[in-house]
């Protein structure tokens, strides 16, 4: 039986390096695979997965209506896969996620989910809470902190580097607008 995989990180732990990896091993075994890319993150194009080394794919654009099951069920039909990725996977719905246990239980394919775990005000987003809910294997990437220790947290930083307190849920931005960092350095960086 496939499963759901959910792998998590802080910001600039090389999710996307690691999906596009993923999803070329399948390739060059002459196998198939199905990249989906969030419409609300438009940093590399719509439909496109880049990471920041370099590597980039296209990918099927979904927004928070899409339901991936249809789409995936019915690429399954015409072109058999073998692995469906999904690039920010933080911004998915409950309903999309249960749909991809769907995809993994009802159509036999595996489904490796990549995203952010938690805000720059350390709260789940939709997507990751229902992952961590729901997928059968949570694999967490390591990324650090300016300090070596691990970094589990993401500051939003404005346009003079401090950090933000408030603000949207989401805003897309790279490393002008967030640093990835260790607790006790968000916490202190939110405290200046």
């Amino acid at each position: 039986m496939s499963k759901v995989y959910f792998y998590y990180s802080a910001m600039n732990a090389g999710k996307s390096t690691v999906l596009l990896q993923a999803s070329y091993n399948y390739q060059e075994r002459g196998m198939q695979t199905m990249l989906f890319a969030p419409t609300v993150d438009q940093r590399s194009g719509i439909g496109r997965i880049a990471s920041r080394i370099g590597l980039s794919a296209d990918a099927n654009p979904f927004s928070s209506t899409d339901d991936l099951y249809k789409r995936v069920s019915t690429e399954h039909a015409e072109n058999p896969l073998a692995c469906v990725l999904i690039d920010e996977a933080q911004f998915l719905t409950r309903k999309q996620v249960e749909q991809l246990c769907r995809i993994a239980d009802g159509l036999d394919i595996p489904v490796l989910c990549y995203g952010l775990r938690t805000d720059f005000q350390a709260q789940l987003f939709e997507g990751s809470a229902a992952l961590l809910a729901l997928a059968d294997d949570l694999i967490e990437l390591k990324t650090i902190c300016h300090c070596g220790r691990k970094a589990t947290m993401n500051l939003r930083v404005g346009p003079d580097g401090k950090g933000l307190k408030e603000g949207e849920q989401i805003e897309i931005g790279g490393n002008e607008r967030y640093v990835a960092m260790c607790r006790e350095h968000y916490y202190a960086a939110l405290a200046d």
